[in-house]
Protein backbone atom coordinates (compact mmCIF):
# COMPACT_ATOMS: atom_id res chain seq x y z
CA UNK A 1 0.00 0.00 0.00
CA UNK A 2 1.54 3.28 -0.59
CA UNK A 3 2.30 6.00 2.16
CA UNK A 4 -0.09 8.69 1.71
CA UNK A 5 1.21 10.88 4.13
CA UNK A 6 4.12 11.09 1.87
CA UNK A 7 2.71 12.74 -0.66
CA UNK A 8 4.56 15.95 -1.90
CA UNK A 9 3.43 19.37 -0.55
CA UNK A 10 3.46 20.87 -4.10
CA UNK A 11 1.00 17.64 -5.11
CA UNK A 12 -1.64 18.50 -1.98
CA UNK A 13 -1.22 22.15 -2.69
CA UNK A 14 -2.43 21.72 -6.21
CA UNK A 15 -5.24 19.13 -4.86
CA UNK A 16 -6.86 21.78 -2.06
CA UNK A 17 -6.25 24.25 -4.36
CA UNK A 18 -9.31 22.65 -6.47
CA UNK A 19 -11.59 22.27 -3.52
CA UNK A 20 -14.83 24.80 -3.19
CA UNK A 21 -16.47 22.51 -0.06
CA UNK A 22 -15.43 23.37 3.51
CA UNK A 23 -16.46 19.81 4.33
CA UNK A 24 -13.83 18.39 1.47
CA UNK A 25 -11.13 20.83 3.16
CA UNK A 26 -11.50 19.74 6.68
CA UNK A 27 -11.60 16.24 5.95
CA UNK A 28 -8.34 16.64 3.90
CA UNK A 29 -6.52 17.99 6.77
CA UNK A 30 -7.56 15.28 9.05
CA UNK A 31 -6.26 12.41 6.86
CA UNK A 32 -2.81 12.71 8.48
CA UNK A 33 -0.02 15.41 10.58
CA UNK A 34 1.56 16.26 6.91
CA UNK A 35 -1.56 16.75 4.98
CA UNK A 36 -2.75 18.98 7.96
CA UNK A 37 0.52 21.12 7.77
CA UNK A 38 -0.09 21.40 4.02
CA UNK A 39 -3.72 22.38 4.90
CA UNK A 40 -2.70 25.41 7.44
CA UNK A 41 -0.02 26.95 4.41
CA UNK A 42 -2.91 26.93 2.51
CA UNK A 43 -5.67 29.60 2.44
CA UNK A 44 -8.99 27.87 1.87
CA UNK A 45 -10.71 30.21 -0.56
CA UNK A 46 -14.20 29.27 -1.60
CA UNK A 47 -17.34 31.76 -2.62
CA UNK A 48 -19.68 28.73 -2.21
CA UNK A 49 -22.05 29.42 0.54
CA UNK A 50 -22.07 26.86 2.92
CA UNK A 51 -24.67 25.09 4.45
CA UNK A 52 -25.27 24.37 8.13
CA UNK A 53 -24.16 21.56 10.35
CA UNK A 54 -25.50 19.98 12.99
CA UNK A 55 -23.03 19.85 16.07
CA UNK A 56 -24.19 16.45 17.90
CA UNK A 57 -24.21 15.84 21.56
CA UNK A 58 -21.16 14.92 23.72
CA UNK A 59 -20.12 11.60 23.79
CA UNK A 60 -19.20 10.23 27.12
CA UNK A 61 -17.27 7.23 26.98
CA UNK A 62 -15.85 7.58 30.41
CA UNK A 63 -12.24 8.20 29.41
CA UNK A 64 -11.47 12.12 30.28
CA UNK A 65 -7.77 12.00 28.27
CA UNK A 66 -9.70 10.84 24.61
CA UNK A 67 -13.30 12.18 25.07
CA UNK A 68 -13.14 15.94 23.48
CA UNK A 69 -14.05 15.03 20.07
CA UNK A 70 -17.52 16.24 18.71
CA UNK A 71 -19.28 15.34 16.02
CA UNK A 72 -20.65 17.68 13.17
CA UNK A 73 -23.40 15.58 10.54
CA UNK A 74 -23.26 17.54 6.90
CA UNK A 75 -26.44 17.45 5.28
CA UNK A 76 -24.09 18.21 2.00
CA UNK A 77 -23.01 14.51 1.81
CA UNK A 78 -25.08 13.00 4.71
CA UNK A 79 -21.75 12.23 6.20
CA UNK A 80 -20.11 12.69 9.81
CA UNK A 81 -17.17 15.02 10.38
CA UNK A 82 -15.03 14.64 13.75
CA UNK A 83 -13.58 17.71 15.30
CA UNK A 84 -10.97 17.25 18.67
CA UNK A 85 -12.70 20.71 20.46
CA UNK A 86 -11.74 19.93 24.51
CA UNK A 87 -12.80 23.61 25.44
CA UNK A 88 -16.61 22.12 24.82
CA UNK A 89 -16.12 19.16 27.10
CA UNK A 90 -19.06 19.40 29.78
CA UNK A 91 -20.06 22.45 28.47
CA UNK A 92 -23.63 24.27 26.99
CA UNK A 93 -22.81 25.35 23.73
CA UNK A 94 -24.95 28.07 21.20
CA UNK A 95 -24.11 29.16 18.35
CA UNK A 96 -23.84 32.68 16.37
CA UNK A 97 -22.04 33.30 13.22
CA UNK A 98 -19.75 30.22 13.43
CA UNK A 99 -19.02 30.94 16.96
CA UNK A 100 -19.53 28.99 20.03
CA UNK A 101 -20.91 30.49 22.77
CA UNK A 102 -19.77 27.80 26.03
CA UNK A 103 -21.16 27.87 29.55
CA UNK A 104 -19.54 25.63 32.15
CA UNK A 105 -21.49 23.21 33.49
CA UNK A 106 -19.82 23.73 37.02
CA UNK A 107 -18.62 27.49 37.46
CA UNK A 108 -20.58 28.65 35.02
CA UNK A 109 -17.90 30.68 33.00
CA UNK A 110 -18.67 31.89 29.63
CA UNK A 111 -16.88 31.99 26.55
CA UNK A 112 -16.62 32.36 22.73
CA UNK A 113 -14.97 30.00 21.14
CA UNK A 114 -14.58 28.90 17.69
CA UNK A 115 -14.66 25.32 16.87
CA UNK A 116 -12.37 24.71 14.02
CA UNK A 117 -9.55 27.64 14.52
CA UNK A 118 -9.01 27.11 18.31
CA UNK A 119 -9.58 30.67 19.01
CA UNK A 120 -11.36 31.78 22.36
CA UNK A 121 -12.15 34.60 23.57
CA UNK A 122 -13.06 35.03 27.74
CA UNK A 123 -16.26 36.51 28.49
CA UNK A 124 -17.31 38.20 31.77
CA UNK A 125 -18.39 35.86 34.67
CA UNK A 126 -22.07 35.58 34.34
CA UNK A 127 -21.86 36.81 38.41
CA UNK A 128 -21.07 40.02 36.60
CA UNK A 129 -24.64 40.43 35.54
CA UNK A 130 -26.83 42.63 37.79
CA UNK A 131 -28.30 41.36 40.76
CA UNK A 132 -26.67 38.24 40.05
CA UNK A 133 -27.73 36.55 43.42
CA UNK A 134 -31.40 37.16 43.00
CA UNK A 135 -31.70 35.71 39.71
CA UNK A 136 -29.03 33.24 38.99
CA UNK A 137 -30.09 29.57 38.27
CA UNK A 138 -30.43 26.15 39.52
CA UNK A 139 -27.44 24.83 37.73
CA UNK A 140 -24.73 27.56 36.31
CA UNK A 141 -24.80 26.52 32.96
CA UNK A 142 -28.43 27.11 32.31
CA UNK A 143 -28.01 30.82 33.05
CA UNK A 144 -27.52 32.07 29.50
CA UNK A 145 -30.23 30.90 26.83
CA UNK A 146 -29.58 32.46 23.75
CA UNK A 147 -26.58 34.22 22.37
CA UNK A 148 -26.07 36.35 19.20
CA UNK A 149 -23.71 38.60 17.88
CA UNK A 150 -23.87 41.63 15.77
CA UNK A 151 -20.95 40.94 13.98
CA UNK A 152 -17.92 38.17 13.42
CA UNK A 153 -15.37 38.49 15.83
CA UNK A 154 -12.39 36.91 13.16
CA UNK A 155 -13.18 40.11 10.63
CA UNK A 156 -13.93 42.75 13.71
CA UNK A 157 -13.52 44.27 16.89
CA UNK A 158 -16.03 46.21 16.54
CA UNK A 159 -18.91 44.11 17.66
CA UNK A 160 -21.37 43.37 20.59
CA UNK A 161 -22.89 39.99 21.71
CA UNK A 162 -25.97 40.57 23.38
CA UNK A 163 -27.77 37.31 25.83
CA UNK A 164 -30.78 36.24 26.78
CA UNK A 165 -29.90 35.46 30.60
CA UNK A 166 -31.71 35.07 34.14
CA UNK A 167 -34.09 32.47 33.88
CA UNK A 168 -34.87 34.05 30.33
CA UNK A 169 -35.75 37.40 32.29
CA UNK A 170 -33.43 39.33 31.03
CA UNK A 171 -31.03 40.88 27.78
CA UNK A 172 -27.70 41.86 28.65
CA UNK A 173 -24.45 42.72 26.50
CA UNK A 174 -20.96 42.98 26.52
CA UNK A 175 -18.59 44.47 24.02
CA UNK A 176 -14.37 43.93 23.71
CA UNK A 177 -12.73 45.65 26.48
CA UNK A 178 -16.18 45.63 29.10
CA UNK A 179 -15.30 44.05 32.82
CA UNK A 180 -18.83 42.87 33.62
CA UNK A 181 -22.06 42.43 31.64
CA UNK A 182 -24.61 45.53 30.73
CA UNK A 183 -28.25 44.71 31.07
CA UNK A 184 -30.99 46.50 29.21
CA UNK A 185 -34.03 47.50 30.80
CA UNK A 186 -36.81 46.34 29.44
CA UNK A 187 -40.96 47.56 29.35
CA UNK A 188 -42.51 46.62 32.10
CA UNK A 189 -45.26 44.88 30.55
CA UNK A 190 -42.93 42.51 28.82
CA UNK A 191 -42.52 39.16 29.87
CA UNK A 192 -39.79 36.61 29.49
CA UNK A 193 -37.66 36.38 26.97
CA UNK A 194 -37.65 33.90 23.74
CA UNK A 195 -35.12 35.21 21.50
CA UNK A 196 -33.36 37.87 20.24
CA UNK A 197 -31.91 38.89 16.50
CA UNK A 198 -29.70 41.73 15.57
CA UNK A 199 -30.64 43.76 12.27
CA UNK A 200 -30.16 46.78 11.01
CA UNK A 201 -28.22 48.32 13.86
CA UNK A 202 -30.84 47.24 16.15
CA UNK A 203 -31.28 44.34 18.74
CA UNK A 204 -34.84 42.76 18.11
CA UNK A 205 -36.46 40.39 20.81
CA UNK A 206 -39.27 38.71 20.88
CA UNK A 207 -41.09 37.32 24.56
CA UNK A 208 -43.27 34.27 25.18
CA UNK A 209 -45.89 36.41 25.38
CA UNK A 210 -46.01 37.70 21.78
CA UNK A 211 -44.77 40.85 22.69
CA UNK A 212 -41.25 42.22 20.29
CA UNK A 213 -38.81 44.74 21.38
CA UNK A 214 -36.15 46.75 19.99
CA UNK A 215 -32.79 48.34 21.62
CA UNK A 216 -30.23 50.65 20.25
CA UNK A 217 -26.66 49.56 22.04
CA UNK A 218 -24.67 52.06 20.05
CA UNK A 219 -27.02 55.23 20.38
CA UNK A 220 -27.87 57.57 23.45
CA UNK A 221 -29.46 55.16 25.62
CA UNK A 222 -28.07 52.08 25.02
CA UNK A 223 -29.53 50.12 27.94
CA UNK A 224 -33.54 51.13 27.45
CA UNK A 225 -35.70 49.62 24.79
CA UNK A 226 -39.45 49.72 23.46
CA UNK A 227 -42.01 47.63 22.54
CA UNK A 228 -42.66 47.99 18.86
CA UNK A 229 -44.94 44.51 18.12
CA UNK A 230 -47.26 42.44 19.39
CA UNK A 231 -48.35 39.08 18.34
CA UNK A 232 -51.35 37.04 19.66
CA UNK A 233 -50.14 35.15 22.54
CA UNK A 234 -50.00 31.47 22.03
CA UNK A 235 -49.89 28.76 25.32
CA UNK A 236 -47.06 26.14 25.28
CA UNK A 237 -44.88 27.93 22.57
CA UNK A 238 -41.48 28.72 21.90
CA UNK A 239 -40.87 32.06 19.75
CA UNK A 240 -37.99 32.98 17.51
CA UNK A 241 -37.51 35.69 15.07
CA UNK A 242 -35.70 35.95 11.86
CA UNK A 243 -34.85 39.11 9.21
CA UNK A 244 -34.82 38.47 5.18
CA UNK A 245 -34.34 40.58 2.85
CA UNK A 246 -35.39 43.35 5.25
CA UNK A 247 -38.59 41.84 6.20
CA UNK A 248 -38.74 40.19 10.01
CA UNK A 249 -40.50 37.02 10.75
CA UNK A 250 -41.50 36.02 13.86
CA UNK A 251 -41.82 32.06 14.85
CA UNK A 252 -44.28 30.23 17.02
CA UNK A 253 -42.95 26.50 18.07
CA UNK A 254 -45.93 24.63 19.48
CA UNK A 255 -45.87 21.85 21.74
CA UNK A 256 -42.09 21.84 23.95
CA UNK A 257 -43.81 22.09 27.41
CA UNK A 258 -43.45 19.25 29.03
CA UNK A 259 -47.25 17.97 29.75
CA UNK A 260 -48.55 14.87 31.35
CA UNK A 261 -50.17 12.37 29.05
CA UNK A 262 -52.60 9.25 29.35
CA UNK A 263 -51.94 7.14 26.35
CA UNK A 264 -48.89 5.63 26.74
CA UNK A 265 -48.27 5.79 23.01
CA UNK A 266 -47.40 9.71 23.48
CA UNK A 267 -44.74 8.85 26.32
CA UNK A 268 -41.05 9.82 26.19
CA UNK A 269 -38.99 6.85 25.77
CA UNK A 270 -36.62 8.16 27.93
CA UNK A 271 -36.01 7.79 32.12
CA UNK A 272 -37.89 10.29 33.95
CA UNK A 273 -36.39 11.79 37.24
CA UNK A 274 -39.19 11.60 40.47
CA UNK A 275 -39.15 15.08 42.14
CA UNK A 276 -39.21 14.65 45.91
CA UNK A 277 -41.71 13.37 47.60
CA UNK A 278 -43.13 12.51 43.78
CA UNK A 279 -46.65 10.81 44.00
CA UNK A 280 -46.75 10.62 40.63
CA UNK A 281 -44.16 8.16 39.84
CA UNK A 282 -45.89 6.33 37.14
CA UNK A 283 -47.30 9.45 35.21
CA UNK A 284 -46.60 9.74 31.37
CA UNK A 285 -44.33 12.64 30.18
CA UNK A 286 -43.94 13.82 26.76
CA UNK A 287 -42.78 17.03 25.19
CA UNK A 288 -42.41 17.55 21.59
CA UNK A 289 -43.40 19.85 18.62
CA UNK A 290 -46.51 19.62 16.98
CA UNK A 291 -46.67 22.71 14.98
CA UNK A 292 -45.01 25.99 13.81
CA UNK A 293 -46.74 29.39 12.74
CA UNK A 294 -45.04 32.09 10.69
CA UNK A 295 -45.85 35.44 11.30
CA UNK A 296 -44.20 38.42 8.79
CA UNK A 297 -43.62 41.91 10.89
CA UNK A 298 -44.30 44.88 8.93
CA UNK A 299 -42.78 47.46 11.60
CA UNK A 300 -43.97 50.29 10.06
CA UNK A 301 -47.68 49.32 9.88
CA UNK A 302 -47.01 47.30 13.20
CA UNK A 303 -49.29 44.49 11.73
CA UNK A 304 -48.29 41.07 11.58
CA UNK A 305 -49.13 38.65 8.65
CA UNK A 306 -49.32 34.61 9.03
CA UNK A 307 -48.07 32.84 6.37
CA UNK A 308 -47.71 29.34 4.57
CA UNK A 309 -45.09 29.65 1.71
CA UNK A 310 -41.34 30.45 2.64
CA UNK A 311 -40.49 30.80 -0.80
CA UNK A 312 -37.18 29.30 -1.80
CA UNK A 313 -36.21 29.42 1.92
CA UNK A 314 -35.36 27.01 5.06
CA UNK A 315 -35.27 28.66 8.63
CA UNK A 316 -33.11 26.81 11.35
CA UNK A 317 -34.25 27.22 14.89
CA UNK A 318 -33.09 25.65 18.30
CA UNK A 319 -29.92 27.45 20.60
CA UNK A 320 -28.21 28.42 17.37
CA UNK A 321 -29.01 32.13 16.55
CA UNK A 322 -31.91 31.80 14.63
CA UNK A 323 -30.64 32.37 10.52
CA UNK A 324 -32.15 31.47 7.54
CA UNK A 325 -30.85 29.83 3.87
CA UNK A 326 -31.88 29.87 0.81
CA UNK A 327 -32.36 25.90 -0.22
CA UNK A 328 -32.25 26.29 -3.62
CA UNK A 329 -28.35 26.83 -2.95
CA UNK A 330 -27.54 23.69 -0.90
CA UNK A 331 -28.09 20.03 -2.04
CA UNK A 332 -29.91 18.43 0.18
CA UNK A 333 -31.84 21.24 1.99
CA UNK A 334 -35.72 21.48 1.74
CA UNK A 335 -37.53 24.97 0.64
CA UNK A 336 -40.66 25.91 2.83
CA UNK A 337 -39.19 24.01 5.67
CA UNK A 338 -38.41 24.79 9.24
CA UNK A 339 -35.00 22.35 10.40
CA UNK A 340 -34.93 22.36 14.42
CA UNK A 341 -32.94 20.76 17.30
CA UNK A 342 -34.32 20.32 20.94
CA UNK A 343 -34.80 23.50 22.92
CA UNK A 344 -36.67 22.34 25.83
CA UNK A 345 -34.21 23.27 28.51
CA UNK A 346 -36.64 22.85 31.33
CA UNK A 347 -37.31 19.11 29.90
CA UNK A 348 -34.18 18.35 30.24
CA UNK A 349 -34.19 18.47 34.05
CA UNK A 350 -36.91 15.89 34.09
CA UNK A 351 -35.02 13.12 32.10
CA UNK A 352 -31.72 11.23 33.06
CA UNK A 353 -30.60 11.26 29.40
CA UNK A 354 -31.33 14.81 29.07
CA UNK A 355 -32.61 16.23 25.95
CA UNK A 356 -32.22 16.24 22.15
CA UNK A 357 -34.97 13.89 21.13
CA UNK A 358 -37.05 17.01 19.76
CA UNK A 359 -35.70 17.18 16.57
CA UNK A 360 -36.92 17.80 12.86
CA UNK A 361 -37.81 19.17 9.63
CA UNK A 362 -41.05 20.70 9.87
CA UNK A 363 -43.25 20.96 6.12
CA UNK A 364 -44.93 24.53 6.23
CA UNK A 365 -47.20 23.78 3.29
CA UNK A 366 -48.76 20.05 5.04
CA UNK A 367 -47.46 20.49 8.71
CA UNK A 368 -45.36 17.11 8.87
CA UNK A 369 -42.19 16.57 10.14
CA UNK A 370 -39.85 14.55 9.34
CA UNK A 371 -36.24 13.04 10.65
CA UNK A 372 -33.19 15.06 9.94
CA UNK A 373 -30.74 13.19 11.42
CA UNK A 374 -31.11 9.21 11.83
CA UNK A 375 -29.48 8.66 14.85
CA UNK A 376 -29.97 9.56 18.38
CA UNK A 377 -27.82 11.74 20.15
CA UNK A 378 -29.01 13.27 24.10
CA UNK A 379 -27.44 15.45 26.87
CA UNK A 380 -28.72 17.27 29.76
CA UNK A 381 -26.07 19.86 29.01
CA UNK A 382 -26.02 20.33 25.35
CA UNK A 383 -27.99 18.72 22.55
CA UNK A 384 -27.68 18.85 19.80
CA UNK A 385 -27.39 22.73 17.61
CA UNK A 386 -26.93 24.02 14.34
CA UNK A 387 -23.14 25.65 13.64
CA UNK A 388 -22.49 27.33 10.73
CA UNK A 389 -18.96 26.06 10.03
CA UNK A 390 -16.51 28.98 9.01
CA UNK A 391 -12.36 28.51 9.17
CA UNK A 392 -11.86 31.73 10.73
Amino acid sequence: MPDWSKLQSDLLGVILGRMDLIEDYLNFSSVCKSWHSVANEHSFISNLPRAPWLMLAEEDDGDEDDNTCRKFYSFYNDMIFNKRIPETRGKRCMESMGWLITVGKEDGEISLLHPFSGVQIQLPHQNTTKLYEFNQTRVPWNFVKKAVLSANPSHTDDYVLMVIEGSFKFLSFWRPGDFLWTRITKPIHFGHFSDVLYFNGNFYAVGYGGSIQVCDVSGPEPTSSRIIAQLEPLADCNYYILESLGSLFVVAQSGVGLRCVQDDRERIPLTYIPAVNDDEEDMSYAYGTRNFFVFKIDLYAHRNTPIRDLGDRAFFLGANASFLVQASQFPGIKPNHIYFTDNCLGAYFYFEEGGGLDMGVFNLADGSIQPHYDGVSLSPVCPPIWVTPTLC
